[in-house]
């Protein structure tokens, strides 16, 4: 069986995805041109300067051919090596490659935030390297505590905990396994994540290594690092001189006095950095500021003391991941040049951000609507005042669809990184090293899958748009918003309509259906006491007249009349004689119809022509 499996493992080497079988065919070309040239001198009867000149071309080619065969063959062992070792990769070459952990070798990024951004960043870079270290906040906010919290008397670990979710090989069974609460017994209302994390903690004696030594035990990518292990209270003053010292009062606050907010600080004001947060940004290859809400989840970590500085000093570039959208209460109407301004201002303006990466990608304007609702909207893109604080800007498509919610794409983000990073390499003439090869390989297979999904996004939007092609570009593109806002828009105007005029309505109503009783019973009675009396058939056909002119310009009238001459027929039960028919048949009898109102309509409709200049006299 071993050694069957070594000939199953030796020829996966020659499968469809290996790309070695080019070169080792053209080592064979280079041999047989090298050996061709020995042949020809041996077997050449006189030397001739045509027969020199081939023996050397064919020589030289042969060369180089085994030269270069022979270099890109061990390239792409290394490659497949790097994929072999590669516990991400579902295709594996199982056969003569040591199997090695080489990812530990991979770049080293540190990513500043907390709350869904940064595990939307963290999901998306666990994918190229091991060194990841997520530097996240302590602080409860102002919030009421959780009753584990308060029974094991721990620090809030609410973003410690997501991520080490999101830096896990099983995100989701580890998200259930951490936030698991106990039911009964002894330890009912405790979550099984605080619990460990605080043993982990006694254990060490010290939280931070507990915490990094949490990466071998669960199986996790990177490290979790707390900004600073003293709590700290997160305060806003507003443009009016209001202080707010409770995070979670923040957005109602500034909406009731409708006042930006001018500066966050945090409490206390000296609190000092956790154990290895200042080693891992100054070692950083890498250092990611956001995504995430501004004032509460990015620009807090960045007034712990020590932190602002280790960034400006390190040597790797920083990059801000820019929001989609504005958050109630803190960001309103922030454009993207307000945002990179906040951070330079609490940051003493010393230019911390090399690079700013921000979305161009459309979005369903369904999304849109739900997120205006709550009173967020999209972020506006001014470039132009953004160039002007010297941060350079990379566009990228990197909103995504999550359910309701409107996220960003981990993958379109962790892409744009690495391609930072290789693009660095490429400058220091490292592209034969190790962790450019890592890089680049997983760089080419991640973006081959999103080229798919933007290819099936332009194909729908090439069907639905096949209609449209006379149209512009402009509203080809924008004609599903106009549509749903028109559509909204109409539905709101029908809607105070029908507030408005309902009254109105309903008067006209009643003053119509009087007028209607009173013409059909009177034309009965009539009917019945003289029915041969033109007179009182020409001042009915008159009211008959005017009645039928009416309903044309008015639908409702119409329906009510219908309505109330049905109900008069069936209370009398018997034969309804109309003058006006009397007339035109010469006075003869009529048996009982099913549908009265009918010839009126069609008499009324053929006299409305002769009889429009006694309209306004009835009017």
């Amino acid at each position: 069986m071993s050694s069957k499996n070594k000939m199953n493992g030796f020829l996966k080497w020659f499968r469809k995805g290996a790309k070695l079988k080019r070169w080792m065919l053209l080592i064979l070309i280079g041999v047989a041109s090298t050996c061709y040239a020995v042949a020809e001198i041996i077997t050449m009867p006189a030397l001739s300067i045509i027969g020199v000149l081939k023996v050397i071309a064919s020589f030289v080619f042969g060369f180089l051919a085994i030269v270069v065969g022979i270099v890109f063959i061990q390239k792409r062992t290394l490659e497949l090596l790097v994929k072999d070792s590669d516990q991400r990769e579902d295709d594996h070459v199982k056969s003569l490659i040591f199997n090695k952990k080489v990812y530990n070798q991979g770049p080293k990024i540190v990513v500043i935030g907390g709350g869904s951004g940064l595990n939307t960043v963290l999901k998306g870079l666990k994918k190229y390297t091991d060194n990841i270290t997520a530097i996240v906040t302590v602080s409860d906010y102002g919030e009421k505590s959780t009753d584990s919290r308060k029974l094991l008397q721990t620090l809030p670990l609410d973003d410690i905990k997501e991520s080490l979710v999101a830096l896990s090989s099983n995100d989701e069974l580890m998200e259930d396994i951490l936030n698991y609460e106990f039911t009964d017994g002894k330890l009912a209302s405790l979550s099984l994540g605080d619990i460990y994390l605080l043993a982990m903690q006694k254990y060490y004696n010290d939280f931070p290594k507990g915490v990094e030594a949490t990466r071998e035990i669960l199986n996790i990518t990177g490290k979790v690092l707390p900004v600073t292990m003293e709590p700290i209270q997160i305060c806003a003053e507003l443009e009016d001189g209001t202080i707010i010292e409770s995070r979670d009062k923040i957005a109602d606050i500034v909406g009731k006095k409708k006042s930006k907010i001018n500066r966050i600080f945090i409490s206390p004001t000296n609190c000092r950095p956790a154990p290895g947060v200042i080693e891992s940004i100054q070692e950083a290859d890498a250092i990611i500021i956001g995504p995430g809400k501004l004032y509460t989840n990015i620009i807090p970590n960045l007034l712990v003391k020590g932190v602002t500085r280790a960034i400006k000093e390190s040597k790797g570039f920083k990059v801000y991941i820019s929001n989609i959208m504005t958050d109630p209460g803190q960001t309103d109407d922030f454009k993207l040049s307000d945002h990179l301004k906040a951070i330079n201002d609490h940051t003493g303006n010393i230019g911390i951000l090399d690079y700013c990466i921000y979305d161009t990608g459309d979005i369903v304007p369904e999304y849109i609507r739900r997120y205006n609702k709550e009173g967020a909207d999209l972020v506006e893109q001014d470039v132009s005042k953004s160039k002007e604080l010297g941060i350079n800007l990379i566009k990228r498509d990197l909103a995504t669809s999550d359910g309701e919610f409107i996220r960003h794409n981990s993958d379109a983000i962790a892409s744009s990184i690495i391609e930072l990073i290789c693009e660095d390499l490429k400058f220091q003439d490292k592209q034969n090293d190790p962790q450019y090869l890592i890089l680049h390989n997983r760089l080419k297979s991640i973006n081959k899958k999103i080229d798919k999904t933007n290819v099936k996004k332009e194909k729908k939007k090439r069907n639905t748009n096949s209609k449209n092609k006379k149209k512009s570009k402009f509203l080809n593109k924008y004609e599903e918003r106009m549509d749903s806002i028109k559509q909204s828009d109409e539905k709101t105007k029908k809607h105070k309509e029908h507030h408005i005029f309902g009254s109105k309505n309903k008067d006209a109503n009643k003053a119509s259906t009087k007028k209607t009783n009173n013409n059909i019973f009177g034309t009965k009675q009539k009917s019945k006491i003289n029915g041969s009396n033109i007179s009182n058939s020409d001042k009915t056909n008159k009211s008959v007249n005017s009645r039928e002119d009416k309903n044309k310009y008015n639908n409702f009238e119409k329906n009510i009349i219908k309505q109330r001459t049905k109900s008069a027929i069936l209370e009398n039960k018997g034969t309804v004689r109309n003058s006006i028919l009397k007339n035109d048949l010469n006075d003869t009898e009529l048996k009982p119809s099913r549908k009265p109102s009918s010839p009126v309509v069609k008499r009324g409709s053929q006299l409305l022509s002769t009889d429009r200049k006694n309209i306004n006299k009835i009017d």
